[in-house]
């Protein structure tokens, strides 16, 4: 089945629809003997990085993911899915057990970034952002990411440095929001839909650019059509790549990885 053509907006509306699946619909499908763990074992346990161990088809993994709540309750329990530093320190503290323990590690990018709050500054945001990217870089075990619904900005970057990245074929990534683009560009927010046209934010875009590895294909009209389908989707490709990435030499696969970014950051340049 083709996969239907939308336009950024488009896709940028059809994410923020209200029944679209969150990580907590996925992890029951897609995975065993989930076992959430919580905290960051300095400041407190930020609601909005969601992380644990739990098996797929049998193997150990390690997954961290970013929570986006279905009604405005859910929504302030997990802020907007917007972590703060110590939700990023969470995640650091899963993947070096993951590496002490050999597990892969699997992360879920879903945020309109990162809170930007003043107290999340005071307890240092940047720093645990790019502690994480720096972390990550050199994570002795396979990592993969998946982009649900929205990557934005440093919010989604502190779990995006991976061996391989991959997009639900409406989700978007990107290094500032549309309307945080359009607000710095043209101030004026309410230019989002423009700013989408430009910004080069959609799977096929950044698979284009290098950034992204694999387009995960969506159920027509979008991930919330059939949960079971999408969950089936995603399931395969984690199979398959973490089966393959597992199997490779660790140097080989950090060697890949740095390689990967370098890429990424000479075409920028």
């Amino acid at each position: 089945m083709e996969m239907e053509v939308k336009s950024a907006y488009e896709r940028l509306e059809l994410i923020r629809h209200k029944n679209r699946p969150t990580v907590k619909d996925y992890i029951p499908l897609i995975f065993t003997d989930f076992y959430e763990m919580h905290g960051d074992r300095l400041c407190g346990d930020d609601a909005a990085i969601f992380g644990g161990v739990g098996r797929l088809d049998g193997r150990p993994v390690t997954i961290i993911a970013q929570v986006k709540g279905r009604d405005i309750n859910e929504n302030k329990k997990c802020n907007f899915a917007m972590p703060h530093p110590e939700g990023y320190r969470k995640a650091l503290r899963l993947v070096k057990q993951a590496e002490k323990f050999n597990r892969p590690v699997i992360c879920f990018i879903d945020t309109p970034g990162a809170f930007c709050g003043i107290a999340a500054e005071e307890r240092g945001q940047g720093e645990a952002i790019a502690k994480n990217i720096a972390e990550f870089m050199t994570l002795r075990t396979p990592i993969i990411s998946v982009v649900l619904g929205e990557g934005g900005s440093g919010g989604a970057l502190a779990l995006g440095v991976c061996d391989e990245l991959a997009m639900l074929e409406n989700a978007i990534y990107s290094v500032v929001s549309p309307r945080g683009f359009a607000s710095i560009l043209w101030k004026d927010a309410s230019k989002e839909k423009e700013a989408c046209q430009i910004m080069k934010i959609t799977a096929e875009d950044l698979v284009r650019l290098g950034v992204a590895e694999t387009v995960i294909e969506e159920p027509l009209g979008g991930a919330h059509n059939d949960l079971d389908k999408i969950s089936e989707n995603i399931k395969e490709y984690l199979s398959e790549k973490i089966s393959e990435k597992c199997q490779k030499d660790i140097d080989e696969l950090l060697k890949a990885r740095y390689t990967k970014f370098r890429k990424i950051g000479n075409f920028i340049e």
